[in-house]
């Protein structure tokens, strides 16, 4: 069987899922049949730290399901707005993981992820993948990558 890494950008997935179709994407579905195809060597969610118990409830769900949750604070500015974006962070997981990796598997659209998955593709020789609402996924991030999964309503709660 073949060694993944599965990375999620859960801010990213949440929102356009919420946007394109209202509902919540469906992490369980997504495990298991990756778990029956592949050997999942690393799965790790990116999401901001929160009080709130629903998401709370939320990411212990994902560890439960076979995922290592990181947590970065949100970070509210005095201007008013905010941040709490993982991308460096998952980008220095998959650029440590993938020469160890036949695949990576990313959940995102944002498409400031396109060069780094050229690039590990280019000089790891590794199999690159993701998953996108085809609305709202970056066409630089789908171009950059070998498959593109568009998530649809079957891949929702």
């Amino acid at each position: 069987m073949q060694k993944v890494g599965v990375f999620v950008d859960v801010q990213n997935i949440y929102y356009t899922c919420r946007q394109a179709y209202g509902r919540q994407f469906n992490y369980r579905k997504l495990m298991q049949q990756l778990t029956y195809q592949y050997d999942v060597e690393v799965a790790y969610a990116y999401a901001i730290a929160s009080q709130d118990n629903g998401q709370i409830k939320f990411q212990d769900a994902l560890r439960h399901m076979g995922f290592e949750v990181k947590l970065k604070p949100f970070i509210q500015r005095s201007d008013g707005s905010a941040k709490g974006d993982w991308d460096v962070g998952i980008t220095v997981d998959i650029m440590s993981q993938s020469p160890h990796l036949d695949k990576v598997i990313l959940l995102s659209g944002d498409g400031d992820f396109d060069r780094l998955l050229s690039h590990i593709h280019q000089h790891d020789n590794t199999d690159t993948v993701v998953y996108g609402v085809p609305s709202l996924t970056a066409q630089s991030l789908i171009k950059s990558c070998q498959h593109y999964i568009a998530i649809d309503p079957e891949q929702l709660l």
